[in-house]
């Protein structure tokens, strides 16, 4: 999420997302090796934010793992034993630490590594991982980049692509009425992916799109973009941003176009509790009325009463559900390999997503794969659906909002589907 200001447990960490700076581009997947030895233990491991940029997004990841994989394990386990205990490695919101996390959480001898949660971080180690012939499965990774990405059919997530979110994003947008649009995005995968989804979607739309810019976020200020917005006279800016989001919307309520003005959006680096009191201290209630979208993480009422009973601790929600998933999908496609070999339940991740009996709980698709039976897993985030990149053909969108408060509600949620 943001990158200056003030750092919070929910700032932390963040989106959507599904962030950072453009890794590499063409991966060294295609070319991997043999992959884990078979010894019949489903191992597994992740790189997520205990540290840094994205910290408050690694207790719902961490502990939504953890509690899908106790869930797993009171089923009878994976292949007829308990996954053992994760193998964890910070992301830390800085690229060289996560491709070191990586590298210690495969010499760990994991069969499956969860994260990580920012876009740019998962770039900066991915090849690593697939090279290796380790499934890779992140819930927060929504950069479009990844849906072409060259992973060797090791690479998947439960997050939804920003090309599902954008569209919803416009759709809010044009329906508060707007005509003339600004649009801001962190210079990375995510933000940049965003951005112009959102901008392609709002054009079709026949609405004005007056910016359309990106800015470093590790810039000290950002006055100058403030002053763009501004001098563009738009009647609504976007702003796709993480922890440094709360100090640009701070320069945008100073220069006079902010949510008591024009209409304000964010996207999911910004969906937090915490952001009204970030940005205005002493007033939270200066943020009443902006609005945005990510991904579902609270609309599975069953789910986040499991999860809190089992985490009562959890302030946060934003990707939780679709790491429970990553798991969930994991263990069910090692159960329809008969074995924990990489290699093998990797080509049956997409399959168990559709077009069989469908089943909600590990325990109820564990024992219809027993029976033979070709399974479609729904999982807590919603129907996966994993179309042949490995990712959701469909997603489940929340509408946020700030009410007069400054407190954070759920609008509504909406499915976005791909292209067929």
């Amino acid at each position: 999420m943001h990158t200056s200001i003030r750092r919070s447990a929910i700032f932390l960490g963040a989106v959507a997302l599904t962030l950072a700076v453009c890794g590499p581009s063409g991966g060294g997947g295609a070319s991997a090796a043999a992959g884990r030895d078979e010894d019949g233990e489903l191992k597994l491991g992740y790189v997520l934010p205990e540290t840094g940029q994205l910290a408050f997004l690694g207790p719902p990841q961490i502990q939504s793992m953890k509690f899908a994989i106790k869930t797993i394990n009171d089923a009878g386990g994976v292949l007829g034993r308990p996954i053992p205990a994760v193998v964890s490695g910070d992301e830390a919101g800085q690229e060289a630490v996560a491709a070191q996390s990586a590298d210690r959480v495969l010499a760990g001898g994991v069969d499956a590594i969860i994260g990580a949660a920012a876009s740019g971080m998962s770039l900066s180690f991915i090849d690593r991982v697939t090279g290796a012939g380790v499934v890779q499965c992140s819930g927060s990774n929504t950069a479009p980049t990844f849906t072409d990405y060259d992973d060797g059919g090791f690479y998947f997530r439960t997050a939804p692509s920003d090309v599902l979110q954008g569209p919803v994003l416009a759709d809010v947008v044009r329906a508060d009425g707007h005509e003339r649009v600004a649009l801001v995005a962190r210079a990375d995968d995510y933000g940049r992916g965003l951005l112009e989804a959102t901008r392609d979607a709002l054009e079709q739309g026949g609405t004005q799109v007056v910016v359309a810019e990106t800015y470093d976020p590790r810039a000290t200020t950002y006055d100058q973009l403030v002053q763009q917005v501004r001098n563009a006279d738009p009647d609504g800016v976007v702003v796709i941003s993480f922890e440094e989001g709360a100090q640009i919307l701070q320069g945008l309520i100073e220069a006079g176009v902010g949510p008591q003005q024009i209409g304000v959006y964010g996207a999911d680096g910004l969906r937090s509790a915490e952001l009204p009191s970030l940005v205005a201290p002493k007033n939270p209630e200066r943020l009443a009325g902006m609005k945005g979208t990510a991904p579902a993480s609270a609309s599975n009422a069953e789910y986040v009463k499991q999860l809190k009973a089992f985490a009562p601790e959890l302030k946060e929600l934003q990707f939780a559900p679709q790491v429970f998933d990553c798991v969930t999908t994991i263990a069910l496609a090692a159960e329809k390999a008969k074995s924990d070999d990489p290699g093998a339940f990797a080509k049956e991740m997409v399959g168990i997503t559709k077009d069989g009996d469908k089943c909600t709980a590990f325990a109820a698709c564990k024992e219809l794969l027993a029976d033979g039976k070709d399974i479609d897993y729904d999982g807590v985030s919603g129907p996966l659906e994993f179309t042949d990149a490995g990712e959701p053909g469909q997603a489940t969108i929340e509408v946020y909002a700030y009410d007069d408060k400054g407190k954070l509600q759920t609008v509504r949620t909406e499915v976005s589907r791909g292209e067929e």
